[in-house]
């Protein structure tokens, strides 16, 4: 039997990217002592802003502050475990929201960047309007290939459009991964249903490492007396390709402990099974069936 161990970690990034970095490399020591060759991170690993100038401010001190102190760290830790992680780089205008496949010397494998922004007004939730700072990317990346089985790359809103996941299947992809910062209403709405949405309609494993929890993101310096807050839903999550559910973290309803240093961070683990994906694809072969002879934009 073909298998692969994975790791998913769920943390709760603040604006502070030092501290997020320690939190990195905690989960990561304990990805490498379970023995798994995937670490799964969320989006935005490297810090979550309270507004769009912020996140540009911040996403100008990640290349130095996160996100090369994090790739030397992977080098001199001698492991053997790949980092799937969600972060910001700086635009030409705005922030790039982008999804690194590190291997475990440190090299950046795979690099993607979010296609679809998330630009919404939930009824009785918050108004997100991501493209106030991020830049779409235009271009899905190629799976890659880590012990046995291919890795496909998107983030978080990018689950809500299966046309993507279609894609990476049909590119070869036996994983597809959304590393995600999703709202509690949109959370409670569908998050696992997008989750196991995705798995079915392309036969793959889906592992959607998520925010968790309300963020540390500062007070308003222009307005010391406004709050902001900002909370993920948490429950990462990994899928099987008939739907099933392998491993899943806390909800940010749940009590979520935080650590001697105060941080707050969980790893999930999961054995993925080849051989049982391949009889899926066998007993019911849907990329075979489908009719893009007859489908309209």
């Amino acid at each position: 039997m073909t298998s692969l161990k994975i790791a998913v970690g769920q943390l709760c990034s603040s604006s502070n990217l030092s501290q997020n970095l320690r939190v990195v490399k905690k989960l990561l020591q304990k990805a490498q002592s379970s023995g798994s060759k995937i670490l799964f991170l969320p989006e935005a690993t490297d810090y979550i802003s309270r507004n769009a100038n912020h996140s540009i401010d911040l996403s100008r001190q990640v290349q130095d502050q996160f996100l090369s102190p994090l790739l030397s760290h992977i080098k001199s830790s001698n492991g053997s475990t790949y980092v799937s992680i969600g972060v910001h780089l700086p635009g030409e205008n705005k922030v790039k929201n982008l999804h690194f496949l590190i291997d475990p010397k440190g090299e950046i494998v795979s690099q993607y960047q979010k296609v679809h922004l998330f630009d919404v007004d939930v009824p009785n939730g918050p108004i997100l309007k991501e493209s106030n700072s991020v830049e779409p990317g235009n271009r899905i990346e190629e799976p890659v290939l880590i012990n046995g089985f291919k890795v496909g790359l998107g983030i978080c809103y990018d689950i809500r459009f299966p046309e993507l996941a279609i894609r990476l299947r049909k590119d070869g992809a036996d994983i597809i991964t959304f590393p995600s910062a999703f709202t509690t209403k949109t959370g409670e709405a569908h998050w696992e249903l997008l989750s196991k949405a995705r798995a079915v309609d392309t036969q793959t494993f889906v592992i959607n490492a998520a925010q968790c929890g309300q963020h540390d993101v500062g007070s308003d310096p222009d307005n010391k007396d406004k709050v902001i807050t900002r909370v993920s839903y948490g429950d990462s999550i990994v899928v099987d390709p008939w739907g099933k559910i392998l491993a899943r973290g806390k909800k940010y309803t749940d009590t979520l402990e935080k650590d001697a240093d105060g941080d707050y961070l969980e790893l999930i683990t999961a054995e993925l099974d080849k051989d049982g994906l391949s009889t899926i694809r066998q007993n019911m072969p849907l990329l075979d069936h489908r009719r893009p002879d007859v489908y309209r934009d």
